[in-house]
Formats: C-alpha cells, sequence, structure tokens
C-alpha cells in the first residue's frame, strides 16, 4: 500500500495539537519557569511539585480526574457549558488543556534550570544600563537562555504528539476531532490493521528522531556562550 492510501488525519491532528499546546505552554511555562528560579518562598517546594506531578502520575489517573473536572455535571463543566457554550469532554479544546496540563514540566524544568544557571550579574548589568525589568527579561535573560528555551519547546512538542493516555481519557476516538496519531495506532493494532499502524508508528519515530537531533545539534551550537 502506498503512502498516500493512509489516512494522514491523525497525524496532522497530532501535529496541530502538539503546536498549539508547544505555544500555550511557552507562553504559560516561561513565566512559571523563571518566577520558581528566583523564588525564595517557603511554598516553592509546593509549587514545583504540583508541576511536577505529571512526571510521576499515570496518564490514565490524571485523564481520569481531569475527565471528572471537564464534565458537564462538574462545577467547571456547567460553568463553561452556561456561559460559554465550550464542552471540553471529547473536543479538541479539552485535548488541548489536558496537554497542556500533562506536559507542563517538560517545558518547566529545562527553562527553570536555565535561568537559575545565569549570573545576577547579567540582570544587574542591563538594570545598571537604564533597561527596564520587562526589556532585560525579553532582550537579555531569554536570549541567554536559547539552549534552555529550545529544549522546553521540543520536550514539549514530543510528549505531546506521542501522548495516548490523557488524550484517550479526555477525547476519546472522534476522527477528525480527538484521534490522535497515537489513538490511531492502538485501534489499527485492536483491529489488526499491523500496515496501517506501522505507517502511524514510523512517521512518529521518524519525527521524534529529528526534533531530537536538532535539539542536540542547537545545544551543542550555543552551549556555554553569554550573549
Amino acid at each position: 500500500m502506498q503512502y498516500m492510501d493512509y489516512n494522514w488525519q491523525p497525524l496532522l491532528l497530532s501535529l496541530k495539537l502538539s503546536l498549539i499546546t508547544t505555544l500555550l505552554l511557552f507562553v504559560i511555562g516561561v513565566p512559571i519557569a523563571y518566577f520558581l528560579s528566583k523564588s525564595k518562598s517557603n511554598l516553592k517546594p509546593l509549587w514545583e511539585s504540583l508541576i511536577s506531578l505529571p512526571l510521576v502520575l499515570p496518564p490514565s489517573v490524571l485523564g481520569f480526574y481531569l475527565l471528572l473536572a471537564f464534565s458537564p455535571n462538574s462545577f467547571l463543566g456547567k460553568f463553561l457549558k452556561e456561559h460559554f457554550d465550550l464542552s471540553l469532554v471529547f473536543s479538541f479544546e479539552g485535548l488541548v488543556i489536558a496537554s497542556v496540563i500533562y506536559s507542563l514540566p517538560f517545558m518547566v524544568h529545562p527553562v527553570q534550570s536555565g535561568f537559575q544557571s545565569l549570573p545576577d550579574s547579567l540582570k544587574e548589568a542591563a538594570y545598571t544600563l537604564g533597561i527596564s525589568p520587562f526589556n532585560t527579561f525579553i532582550r537579555v535573560l531569554l536570549p541567554n537562555i536559547r539552549p534552555s528555551l529550545l529544549s522546553g519547546i521540543v520536550l514539549s512538542f514530543a510528549h505531546t504528539i506521542g501522548e495516548f493516555g490523557v488524550v484517550l481519557m479526555i477525547g476519546g476516538s472522534i476522527p477528525g476531532v480527538t484521534r490522535v496519531a497515537s489513538i490511531a495506532i492502538y485501534e489499527e493494532v485492536d483491529s489488526m490493521q499491523y500496515d496501517a499502524a506501522d505507517f502511524y508508528a514510523k512517521v512518529l519515530i521518524l519525527a521524534s528522531f529529528i526534533i531530537l537531533f536538532l535539539l542536540f545539534l542547537v545545544n551543542k551550537k550555543y552551549k556555554g556562550k553569554i550573549i
């Protein structure tokens, strides 16, 4: 069977989910990482533990409680339905929110480490030159943790594109809506369509390898550099 004979929709949906999730994680995760890197609060271990929970929790556990939270019978589910006509269960929007929660530590941890590796003198020098805190963050700190930012972006993307348990619990398998590549592989194997499952799996393996190769290549280029 030729590659064009296969249904590419699950792969394209996985790509769309991963891109949107990674963009949201960058916007949300970078400020969180900066806050944690500078925080001296006694509650810091609590925040770090909460963010890191998806690393140790079985995906089915997290998916189950997110399913309960997003359910139309829950307070959140009712509120979203009544005020925004939005249902997160078995929807692409639900997959995005679940993926952001599940992949959050993959963005926060490397970026937090990057911020912690920067000398305080870098920020102090920028302030001395009259650069505002916001511009210092955007123009000085972020460019100097490019390898960490890239690591967070790549790991978040790769983790999302291969996720199975959480997306199955929240989204099920609705073609064109929630049937991502990992779900398609499971269903093809279950129906003994091994050629199709092999196709989806090979595409994911190749994509993951290319992403990781580029990550290590770029990190090697910028390792130890201060702008």
